[in-house]
């Protein structure tokens, strides 16, 4: 079997990892910096994308923060010979932080998903941001890889050892529709909420990079239930129908993106 699936092979995450980096910068182009904030970025990784954040704050700091402790030690071998101190890093679940009325922006990418109770992810943003802070975030959402997701559970469905392996299974994501966030985001005690979804079809160079991002990102928690041939086997088998797509090895993924702000 794999490692808990709360934890990740950061290594190969940081190689693997371009289109969170791609959508990480696209989301940081909506933050509004004067450049001496304090920033939480929530869900950090590898801190590919916090390098970027702390670089556009040159008299801020970032809080990195992250519930893997794989993913927190390789931000931090990426950013401290970089930025001297600006960074400060907080190993913690999203949805109970241990921070009140510090940050004045809350960033986060790729990352909300992974929470499952949305309500208490937003209640805890809301008490780590400052009044008149915001949150400008984006994550999976809808009908996030739908047809990946679908193929999977067809395979496993057909195979009796991963179909045996998978009883105990829970999905590990929530991907929720705008209205039921701005709906969350309210209840927590935004003034302000925003949300709408974003089709970002995604296609992966070659095969075998095909199959390690399945391996360690889309399908990581499923391979953590399973023994090593027959996670071998599903990988083996979806890489051979992404081959297959139009065009090849494209991933559908969709993303929710999210704008709210606490009153001052």
């Amino acid at each position: 079997m794999a490692s808990h699936p709360r934890e990740w092979n950061s290594t190969q995450y940081h190689q693997l990892s371009d289109p969170q980096f791609q959508w990480g910068l696209k989301v940081l182009d909506r933050v509004m910096l004067r450049g001496d904030e304090t920033v939480l970025d929530a869900g950090c990784g590898t801190g590919r994308v916090t390098a970027e954040l702390t670089r556009r704050l040159p008299k801020g700091r970032v809080i990195a923060s992250d519930v893997s402790e794989n993913m927190l030690a390789g931000a931090r071998e990426h950013l401290h010979s970089q930025f001297n101190g600006r960074v400060s890093y907080v190993r913690a679940d999203m949805a109970d932080l241990p921070l009140e009325n510090e940050v004045d922006i809350v960033f986060s990418t790729a990352a909300f998903h992974w929470v499952k109770d949305h309500d208490a992810l937003f209640r805890s943003l809301f008490r780590a941001l400052k009044p008149g802070g915001h949150v400008v975030a984006q994550c999976g959402g809808g009908p996030n890889l739908e047809i990946i997701r679908g193929r999977a559970d067809r395979l496993i469905s057909e195979d009796r050892v991963l179909r045996s392996a998978m009883v105990a299974f829970e999905n590990p994501w929530v991907y929720a529709l705008p209205e039921q966030t701005t709906g969350r985001l309210r209840r927590a005690g935004f003034a302000d909420a925003e949300a709408w979804l974003q089709s970002t079809p995604t296609t992966i160079d070659d095969p075998d990079r095909y199959h390690e991002f399945l391996r360690t990102v889309i399908l990581r928690a499923h391979i953590s239930h399973m023994p090593s041939d027959a996670a071998e086997h599903l990988l083996e088998r979806m890489t051979e129908l992404g081959a297959k797509d139009k065009p090849a090895f494209t991933l559908d993924y969709w993303r929710l993106n999210i704008d709210a702000r606490k009153a001052s």
